[in-house]
């Protein structure tokens, strides 16, 4: 209850600092009632242009229907102008006049509407309110504005045009995301305000849940200066308060210090969390600081900066370090687990350089900085579990009247997982719109044949590095560099004939220019069983410009056969198959002549020749094996290769058209294929496997997707390496086609509709985010958004569920070693009432026979807060969290948290 008790009081302390950035209310209110009267006729508009309102005494006429409407033309030109919809009276003395039913004044930037307004020319003050209607219920409030401040609403308000002077009673007024109500106020000649019972709230309620009562202070253009201020949840006071406060009231953003949150952590002690400063550096650019401390030991802080420049680009920078020390002190766990994180996001406006762009994504995390941080202190599972980190940095630039487009970019990926780091830098391209050298702009009429050529260009280099993330920055790493340049010229010439036959034919060139080659040596294996165990390679690197050349010529043809039955049924009413046939002809040369400097001879370290059975002669290597691009691949090859393509659908009776003719389509099969090679100069094993794969989607809310392949050569059994056992091996003879790997996977919704529109509202918040500046806090809960499903809850979604299956069958090309594995995921939420929902994720693991990582969250809405709980009840992460706060941004450090981290359970 003590840490409850700091927690609050420390928030209290936020929300004075954050109410300091929002302008008070000019005026302030009370509640008052003036009786209208019974003369509900209306008159006709008259200007009067003097300042003491000569005239009739009442203006009022039975049976008329125009409004009243006025101006009093004052020294020195100032005009007011009011008007009444239901009447107008004046004193006897013509010096006070008195707007009944939608009253309406209007003074310089002053602006005023009410139910009853009355003026009295010789004092110069007017007076508002609003009335009591039948059913005792006060209506017609004053409503009001003065110069740029924002409206507001009272019950009632004095205000002397002459001085400036004025009071308002028990008001309501928006400033900058916040509320003021209640109380009074009294405005100043100097502009200043003296305030007493006014409470500052987020909560839009003219009656606020919760709110900072501040009992006397004033209010300047710059700050304000308040006596005893404390918090109020439910007219409850708590004894959480001030005697006094002191904090600016700034017009623009304005650098200052952020408090930290008090907490403790079961293993790392109490802490000061995210405590800093936040600091501005122009209109453009900000910066804030944060640091964190534990009393154990463990400590972290991090750096974000924002920035925006309007139409061009915006953008956002994020280190973190964190040292944490989880165990007890003296064993090895205490040991600081030291880990940082660099996020970059960088976005260019479309219309800020057309033919040019500019755009980064950088993700870049230690391996274990999630596990150790808890996601960067989210305590989110997606986060926690991340195990594949990717980022880029990205220019383009079209030019050449759009004939060329050239990127630059930077690419890393990293598995937390295995620890592998691979790193792209400069990667570059350079794309050349494919064009027809034989037409003619001029040409009239329709394209010959040779005019239908086309040719291509692209070229790719790039500097490449993978290693393990502690060797990243070793010279053992810059030892592993990789780079080259790779270019490529496509011939084609597409033309149909026979009307039914779509024919491709050309070719492609392949130039690759590398900086490094490899030199191989073969290493006779050991003596096992009285044989003699396959050799071993050793590799060596060496540094020095090398090329390889290659070219393949490709031919093509393709058509569609259409079949149709026609059936009689009452509801099958006819099947449609639908089948597109492909046979594609290359030939590639062989490119490993010694001659020709790609391939090289491969000797044992004694000198001697290994002998290659496939080819009958000594074994060769590629110079090119392990650099970025390759090499040509051995031996020539001519094959053809071929597929199939099929669609079925059904035409069946519409049981929603009541005429009984009307159809609908069913889609049965979606593009189930068949593909394979004939390869007619290899040595052996010229067929390739039989691949297939399809789709059927029956309903919106059900699909099957499937693929496989199939083994077409026979198997015979034999001993390997002196081996007791036979095993079996493929033998070079085809036989019926051996299924050798299938997998199966389905999804289902039972309620698409709703899961799609959650889906379409967080793309759209995303897509805003790119083509738009972001403030701080906009980016912020844009970042909860994404992480948190708490943070995101429609509650016009009554329920959804969904659940996924995926089977995978695999086997070796000899059939041997068959493995199978299935998974089962499942998520969905449902409202229990219109305030409470309940999320939850989970799956089923058939290898252990239990639950997949499971949570749950939940959510209740409680108008101008909210509170989340996610809890992660098994596994490895299981944990909790629960967070009651205030939905309003502008006061989003005013929250109450209790949780328990998968790393601090004992």
């Amino acid at each position: 209850m003590k840490y409850l008790r700091t927690a609050i009081f420390l928030s209290f302390i936020v929300l004075l600092v954050s109410a300091g950035n929002s302008a008070f209310a000019s005026s302030v209110f009370y509640k008052m009632q003036m009786i209208q009267q019974q003369d509900t006729t209306k008159i006709k508009t008259k200007k009067l242009k003097d300042s003491k309102l000569k005239g009739v005494t009442d203006t009022t006429k039975k049976g008329a229907s125009d409004t009243t409407k006025k101006k009093i033309v004052k020294p020195a030109d100032e005009k007011i102008e009011y008007s009444a919809e239901d009447s107008t009276k004046y004193s006897k003395d013509h010096s006070i006049i008195y707007l009944y039913g939608k009253a309406r004044v209007t003074y310089q930037t002053f602006e005023l509407d009410a139910d009853y307004i009355e003026y009295n020319s010789k004092t110069n003050i007017m007076f508002s309110s609003g009335r009591k209607d039948n059913r005792n219920k006060y209506v017609g409030k004053p409503i009001f504005k003065m110069g740029k401040e924002g409206t507001s609403v009272a019950d009632s308000l004095y205000y002397n045009i002459k001085s400036g002077k004025g009071r308002v009673f028990n008001t309501f007024s928006e400033q900058e995301g916040g509320f003021f109500s209640g109380g009074q106020s009294k405005r100043q000649p100097d502009n200043d305000i003296d305030i007493k019972g006014v409470t500052y709230s987020t909560c839009n309620l003219p009656h606020p849940h919760y709110g900072l009562f501040i009992t006397k202070g004033i209010v300047t253009n710059k700050q304000i200066i308040t006596g005893p201020v404390y918090l109020k949840i439910e007219d409850i006071p708590l004894p959480l308060g001030l005697p006094f406060a002191f904090f600016p009231k700034p017009n623009k953003r304005t650098s200052g210090v952020i408090i930290p949150s008090v907490g403790d952590d079961a293993t790392r002690g109490f802490y000061f969390q995210n405590g800093g400063y936040y600091l501005i550096l122009n209109d453009y650019w900000d910066a804030k600081v944060l640091g964190t401390y534990y009393t154990r030991g463990s400590y972290g802080t991090s750096i974000t900066s924002n920035y925006t420049t309007r139409y061009k680009y915006n953008g956002s920078i994020k280190i973190d370090y964190e040292s944490n020390r989880y165990g007890v002190e003296g064993t090895p766990e205490y040991t600081p687990r030291k880990d940082y994180s660099i996020q970059w996001v960088h976005t260019q406006n479309a219309n800020a350089n057309p033919g040019t762009t500019f755009s980064s994504s950088v993700n870049i995390k230690t391996s274990a900085y999630n596990t150790n941080t808890a996601g960067g202190g989210t305590n989110n599972f997606n986060a926690i579990t991340e195990n594949a980190l990717s980022s880029s940095v990205n220019y383009g630039k079209v030019f050449g009247d759009g004939m060329f487009n050239f990127t630059a970019s930077g690419l890393t990926s990293q598995n937390t997982n295995t620890k592998s780091v691979d790193i792209t830098l400069p990667n570059l391209t350079l794309n050349m719109t494919s064009f027809s050298p034989f037409d003619s702009k001029t040409r009239i009429g329709p394209q010959k044949w040779y005019q239908k050529l086309t040719v291509g260009y692209s070229m790719v280099a790039a500097n490449s590095i993978s290693t393990v993330d502690s060797l990243l920055f070793t010279k053992h790493s810059l030892n592993q560099l990789r780079n080259g340049v790779s270019q490529t010229i496509p011939v084609s010439l597409n033309f149909t004939a026979l009307h039914y036959f779509n024919f491709t034919m050309g070719g492609t060139y392949l130039e690759k220019w590398q900086f490094q080659s490899v030199r191989e040596t073969a290493i006779k294996g050991v003596l096992k069983n009285g044989q003699v165990q396959p050799y071993t390679t050793a590799i060596d690197t060496v540094n020095g410009f090398n090329r390889s050349g290659e070219y393949t010529l490709n031919m093509g043809v393709s058509t569609k056969i259409y079949n149709t039955a026609q059936f009689n049924g009452a509801k099958l009413k006819a099947l449609r198959w639908v089948m597109t046939p492909n046979i594609n002809m290359s030939y590639h040369p062989d490119f490993s002549a010694l001659s020709l400097g790609n391939y090289k001879n491969l000797f044992y370290q004694d000198g001697s020749a290994v002998y290659d059975p496939i080819y009958g002669r000594q074994k060769r290597y590629s110079i090119h094996d392990n650099t970025l691009y390759g090499g040509p691949g051995e031996g020539q090859a001519g094959s053809i290769s071929f597929g199939l393509d099929n669609t079925v659908e059904a035409k069946v009776a519409s049981a929603k058209d009541t005429t009984g003719t009307g159809t609908k389509k069913i889609p049965i099969i979606q593009g189930l294929s068949f593909s394979g090679s004939y390869n007619f100069l290899a040595p052996s094993y010229k067929l390739s496997d039989i691949a297939f794969s399809g789709r059927s989607q029956f309903t919106d809310k059900l699909g099957f997707t499937y693929n496989g392949s199939f083994n077409p050569y026979k198997t015979k059994d034999t001993l390997y390496n002196g081996a007791t056992d036979p095993t079996k091996v493929l033998k070079d003879r085809l036989a019926i086609p051996r299924l050798t790997s299938f997998g199966f996977s389905f999804g289902y919704s039972l309620n698409a509709a709703a899961f799609k529109a959650r889906n379409d509202k967080l793309d759209a918040v995303n897509n805003k985010s790119t083509s738009s500046g972001m403030t701080p806090e906009q980016a912020e809960q844009l970042r909860e958004v994404n992480a948190d499903p708490n943070a995101f809850v429609d509650f016009k979604i009554p329920w959804n569920f969904t659940f996924s299956y995926r089977l995978d069958y695999t086997r070796t090309d000899a059939g041997l070693t068959p493995t199978l594995t299935n998974t089962l995921n499942f998520n969905g939420d449902l409202n229990m009432t219109p305030k409470w929902k309940v999320q939850f994720t989970s799956g089923y693991d058939f290898q252990t026979n239990g639950l997949s990582p499971t949570s749950f969250a939940i959510y209740r809405d409680m108008h101008c807060w909210d509170m989340s709980i996610n809890w992660i009840p098994i596994g490895t992460y299981r944990s909790y969290n629960l967070t009651i706060r205030v939905k309003a941004s502008i006061l989003q450090d005013l929250k109450l948290s209790k949780q328990q981290a998968y790393y601090t359970r004992f």
